[in-house]
Order: C-alpha cells, then sequence, then structure tokens
C-alpha cells in the first residue's frame, strides 16, 4: 500500500478576501457537540441554569489557558520580548507596526488547566457542588478534542515523525516523506475515550464511584496517551531537538499524576449501588 498523498485546500469556501476554513468549522462542531452533552448532563442535574454563564467562563479560562501556555512554554524568548502578541491577534510587520495575523498557537494542556480555574472560580462564586460539573465537562472534553485534532490533520499541522517506510501520509506543505498521521491517532483515541466514559456514565448506577472519578480517569488516560504518543510527533519548536522528552510529555506527567490521584480517591470498592447523578 503506498503512501497518502494528503494536501487538500483548508478553506471550504471564499468570499472575496474572506474564507471559512475546514478548521475552524471542526473546531466549532466539537465545541457544539461537546457543549450539547454538558447541557443534557446540567438538565438531568438541575444546574441547567448555570450552562450558558459558564460557557463563557470556560471559553475565556481555555482560551487563556491555552494561548499562554503555548507562548511561556514553547516559545517563551519570542512572547516575553512581544507580550503584546501573546493576547492580541496580531504580530510586527517589518516597519514596525502591528498588523492582523490571527493566533498561532493554542497548547492543550493549558486549555485543560485554564479550563479548570475557569470552573473552581464560577462554582465557588455561585456556590454550585464542583465534581459534578467537572464529570459532565471531562466526558465531553474528548468529544471537542477529537473534532480539532481532526482539523490539525486537514491544515497538515502537527505532523508525525517519518514511518521509515513507504506507509502512511505524504504531508507536501512539510516534505515528501510518509510519516505518521498522529493527529488520526488522537482523534481516534478521543472519540473512543468519549464513547467509553459517556457509557460508563449511562451505567454508573451499577459501579462504585464517587463523584470526580469521570474527571480524574479521563485526564489521567489522556495525559498517559499523549505521553506516548508524543514519541511519534516531530518536534513543534526548535528548542525541543536538545531535550530527553518534549514539552508535551513533561506537561503531561503531572496531569496524568493528579488525574491517577482524583480517579483513586473517588473509587469505592464496596458493594450495591451508588448514587445515580
Amino acid at each position: 500500500m503506498p503512501a497518502v498523498y494528503w494536501n487538500p485546500d483548508p478553506r471550504i469556501f471564499c468570499i472575496g478576501d474572506f474564507a471559512v476554513m475546514w478548521y475552524g468549522l471542526l473546531f466549532a462542531v466539537g465545541l457544539i457537540c461537546g457543549g450539547l452533552y454538558v447541557y443534557r448532563r446540567f438538565e438531568e442535574y438541575g444546574i441547567g441554569f448555570m450552562f450558558e454563564r459558564l460557557l463563557v467562563w470556560a471559553f475565556i479560562g481555555i482560551f487563556l489557558g491555552a494561548r499562554l501556555c503555548h507562548c511561556l512554554f514553547y516559545e517563551p524568548d519570542y512572547y516575553l520580548s512581544r507580550p503584546v502578541e501573546m493576547l492580541l491577534p496580531v504580530t510586527v510587520d517589518s516597519n514596525g507596526f502591528y498588523v492582523f495575523s490571527g493566533y498561532h498557537g493554542l497548547a492543550s494542556h493549558g486549555g485543560v488547566v485554564g479550563l479548570i480555574m475557569a470552573t473552581c472560580i464560577y462554582a465557588g462564586l455561585n456556590k454550585v457542588e464542583l465534581l459534578p460539573v467537572f464529570d459532565f465537562m471531562a466526558i465531553a472534553t474528548p468529544l471537542s478534542g477529537g473534532f480539532i485534532r481532526i482539523g490539525n490533520f486537514i491544515n497538515s499541522e502537527i505532523v508525525g515523525v517519518p514511518t521509515g517506510h513507504d506507509l502512511g501520509f505524504v504531508f507536501p506543505l512539510v516534505d515528501d516523506l510518509p510519516r505518521h498521521p498522529v493527529q488520526l491517532y488522537e482523534a481516534l483515541f478521543y472519540f473512543i475515550v468519549y464513547i467509553i466514559m459517556s457509557v460508563a456514565f449511562r451505567k454508573s448506577a451499577y459501579m462504585r464511584v464517587d463523584r470526580g472519578f469521570y474527571f480524574g480517569s479521563t485526564m489521567f488516560c489522556i495525559a498517559v496517551f499523549r505521553f506516548f504518543v508524543e514519541f511519534l510527533k516531530e518536534d513543534q519548536v526548535l528548542s525541543e531537538a536538545d531535550m530527553l522528552l518534549n514539552i508535551g510529555q513533561l506537561l503531561s506527567i503531572p496531569m496524568a499524576v493528579a488525574g491517577g490521584i482524583v480517579m483513586l480517591f473517588s473509587a469505592r470498592f464496596k458493594s450495591g449501588k451508588a448514587k445515580r447523578y
């Protein structure tokens, strides 16, 4: 089987200078699908009233966390000397003027931390029980993440290392070598995690787990998978070339530890039925 030549147009259609991009569409679809799942769980749990307000907090937290994590961990030298570019979609041109450039660089680990912090603040201000909210959002997160990784695949972003044989995908925007389609590996894994967690939640009346279990187990599974799949990815920044573990792996370790601790402390090894959400 020869390598697949992968060079799709990242644009769905254009109207003048305005283009609708596949990545943007898939990003939106992922957020909408994840949001609908969370909304249904909120309604069942009796906290549907807080969904819209929490959604705003969550969006801000995810964006700030993902953006700052990329800037401070992946390219600190560049962004610390250009702090305006951390939060605004601009860059400095050759004449020293700020021009619109869009955002380049969002780190998923930072997005998770930002989401957790924003949710904690919101729940604290509104006196809402925190762990059920974390559980619902954690189950939906890999669903959104799967669509986003497909968007990365269409854009030929976050490519894998060469396969060493003719199997794989050739990304001509990068080079002519067959590479691992790691974006698809991640997307498939995230969809599988979502299916398992959502089905397990529906069967939770027969599981002795406490609130927080789905939050901890989802975070643990994704962090462990991210640690190992990073071995199949090309370095995201030049500074990773001389590192034993790349930045994504280093950030995955504390997330896996935290998720494992939450998961273990929430498990109840007793007979009988647990209280349903």
